[in-house]
């Protein structure tokens, strides 16, 4: 089965909205589209303007995070619905930062999965190990762990669209990469680990992204591996060009 890739970059804490529309300006002047689905999961105050400075491209938006409640007295959170009326596309739920600063847990990475799921929202699902659980030859049992938590109780149709983006905790941010054949190791396996869960449609139809320090000098590698379906790409994406370079490996 043939999947699109997604190249979506996550700008994490950076930009402010002015910055959000240079960039937006700039990257819609030199990259025209492609095969491949484009997005930029930016921070909620830049969602609104950047909704507007990409109408008319091919580039989809993101938010980063969203509570799993519809609404109530959650002081500083974000409801899907909020989302969606803005129009978003995507949302980035349990990243690793979010896991390690905001406590957040398998459980409640389910609960918002099929929270975004509910309001058309497609998530994009973290999961990945630390240094020192890969040095112990524990990091396929955590990674397992993270995506049987993550997907359980989804309906196979949503599996199907659901993507799901591995990061090693030790890649992001630090320069560090994990090899392409590590890379596709791992998410060959998140692809089995579904099919044990959900069947064989649901695991040949849901993306699996590699993210961490994802640059444009490694990303044919990264790209190019059978089980890899894109990119979860962080400080690279802040850049144009680089972005540019990174979807047209």
């Amino acid at each position: 089965m043939a999947r699109k890739k997604l190249i979506a970059g996550n700008w994490k804490m950076y930009k402010t909205m002015a910055e959000a529309v240079r960039f937006a300006e700039e990257f819609t002047g030199i990259y025209g589209g492609g095969d491949h689905e484009v997005a930029i999961c930016a921070p909620f105050t830049q969602l609104a303007v950047l909704k507007a400075a990409f109408a008319g491209s091919d580039v989809k938006l993101g938010a980063q995070n969203m509570h799993f409640e519809e609404e109530g007295a959650y002081t500083g959170e974000i409801s899907p619905a909020m989302l969606t009326e803005i129009g978003v596309d995507y949302v980035v739920i349990g990243h690793s930062e979010r896991r390690q600063y905001f406590a957040e847990t398998d459980e409640t990475v389910n609960k918002k999965v099929k929270k975004a799921f509910a309001h058309g929202l497609a998530p994009i699902m973290c999961v990945g190990e630390v240094l020192e659980q890969r040095d112990e030859g524990v990091h396929f049992d955590v990674v397992k762990t993270q995506v049987e938590g993550g997907i359980s109780g989804l309906r196979e149709g949503d599996v199907k669209r659901l993507v799901i983006a591995y990061e090693p905790v030790w890649a992001i941010g630090t320069g560090r990469t994990a090899t392409g054949d590590q890379a596709e190791e791992m998410c060959a396996f998140i692809r089995e680990v579904v099919r044990s869960i959900s069947g064989d449609e649901a695991a040949e139809g849901l993306r699996v992204q590699y993210g961490g320090s994802v640059k444009p000098a490694n990303a044919i590698e990264l790209m190019t591996k059978g089980n890899i379906d894109g990119a979860l790409v962080g400080g690279a994406s802040l850049v144009p060009a680089d972005f540019k370079a990174i979807i047209e490996y």
